[in-house]
């Protein structure tokens, strides 16, 4: 197989036509990058009125990632410095890192294996009497065991926060995520369920706290004109120029590396990251023009998460006869999203290289107990050996894409290679 265009799992995997389009014309009219619409009325503030009504919420806040936003919620609760925040690992350091910026501790706690969520059984155990905060991550989609985790919550006194960046749409019980905790914290960056580039969302229905984060958004300001032009560029030279020559004798790859390299365009997570440090745009509220390109997609999110249920049921149904593969579980009580089909393997890591020596981009999330991989685990102070469970599963785990273009004759490509080289 010989694909110039590869099968991949990121790579501003939610883009269609009409993104790419409302980037482009937007990238000519920066007049209104930050401010009101010619409706004027600022489109954050109508993005912030499309999810309270989508979550059934009071209250949300909008800004320019979900690292904002949990940094705005954190600083809204009443906390002292180096209280704990207790979170699962296996995770990204964006969520580890707004816990440092506000002078607080992340206390690691482990995984279930099946599910990636947070093990209730271990959170109990890592309480302490600094203990304020518990950060429950809905893992690539599906959430986790709510009932448990707020009863740990309540007879503990700890404040339960939602992380919906993997989960947005995703239910429990027939509730949506992002409703249990006293707050709940969004993003939309590039390979989230729907994507700005940069963006993210804070949602409460506490009076008291929705006036705190409210006041701390409008203390920050939108970021740089450069920065904003950077994020709008990233669709459009993506899907006009770099996917499509990707593998042309490594043009697009290297075309990619280069416009990252000068600036051309920002990355996923700035290298300050990897090192527990802020880059200079967190915090910051969320600009017009990505808030227009988060509306745009807003508006085909039962269509992404449809698709995506779809993919998911055919890689279940071709590989769930083939024993090297554990296939993720999708309880009767809880909607699974399936923001991306995640399997084990004891070969992950080399299958995953096998695959994509073939243009089959299928994803390392996460290949280390806090991703990307060359994060200094030293500085997000994670102490090795203390969530066996996890650093495990960063070794055994490989995603495949569900997103919207991804169709069922790509599905049936990396499932016959899957076949051909899974054993």
């Amino acid at each position: 197989m010989s694909l110039f265009r590869p099968i991949s799992i990121s790579l501003s995997p939610n883009t269609e036509k009409d993104d790419i389009q409302l980037a482009l014309k937007l990238l000519f009219q920066p007049w209104r990058w930050k401010r009101e619409s010619a409706e004027d009325r600022p489109l954050p503030t109508e993005l912030e009125e499309e999810f309270k009504k989508y979550l059934g919420v009071k209250y949300a806040f909008a800004f320019n990632s979900g690292r904002s936003a949990l940094m705005a919620t954190l600083s809204s609760v009443a906390l002292a410095k180096e209280d704990e925040i207790l979170l699962q690992a296996f995770t990204c350091n964006a969520a580890v890192n707004p816990i440092l910026w506000s002078g607080l501790k992340p206390v690691f706690v482990d995984v279930d294996e099946r599910t990636f969520n947070i093990d209730v059984a271990d959170l109990k155990r890592k309480i302490t009497q600094r203990s304020r905060v518990v950060m429950v991550q809905h893992t690539f989609g599906l959430p986790a065991d709510l009932d448990e985790i707020l009863e740990i919550c309540q007879k503990n006194n700890l404040i339960l926060i939602e992380d919906c960046a993997h989960s947005l749409g995703a239910t429990y019980k027939g509730k949506k995520v992002g409703t249990f905790g006293k707050a709940a914290f969004l993003s939309f960056s590039r390979d989230k369920v729907i994507s700005s580039v940069y963006g993210g969302m804070a949602v409460t229905n506490d009076d008291t706290l929705a006036k705190k984060i409210r006041d701390f958004q409008n203390e920050i300001g939108c970021p740089s004109y450069f920065w904003i032009f950077q994020q709008l560029l990233h669709p459009i030279l993506m899907n006009y120029f770099i996917l499509p020559t990707y593998s042309f004798f490594r043009l697009g790859k290297t075309a990619l590396s280069c416009f990252q390299w000068f600036k051309i365009l920002s990355k996923a997570v700035h290298w300050k990251e990897k090192r527990g440090k802020k880059p200079g745009y967190f915090p910051k509220r969320l600009p017009n023009t990505l808030s227009e390109l988060a509306l745009n997609q807003s508006k085909k999110l039962e269509k992404f998460n449809n698709h995506r249920k779809e993919i998911a049921d055919f890689y279940y149904n071709e590989l769930k006869e083939l024993s090297v593969f554990e296939l993720p579980p999708s309880p009767n009580d809880r909607k699974h999203i399936f923001l991306r089909f995640t399997i084990r393997h004891l070969k992950a890591h080399r299958l995953i290289k096998k695959a994509w020596s073939k243009n089959i981009l299928i994803g390392d999330w996460y290949d280390k107990v806090i991703a990307p991989h060359d994060t200094k685990l030293e500085k997000m102070q994670y102490i090795p050996g203390s969530c066996p469970k996890a650093e495990t599963l960063s070794k055994t785990t490989l995603n495949l894409p569900t997103h919207i273009n991804i169709s069922e004759k790509e599905a049936k490509i990396i499932v016959s290679f899957l076949k051909s080289y899974g054993d």
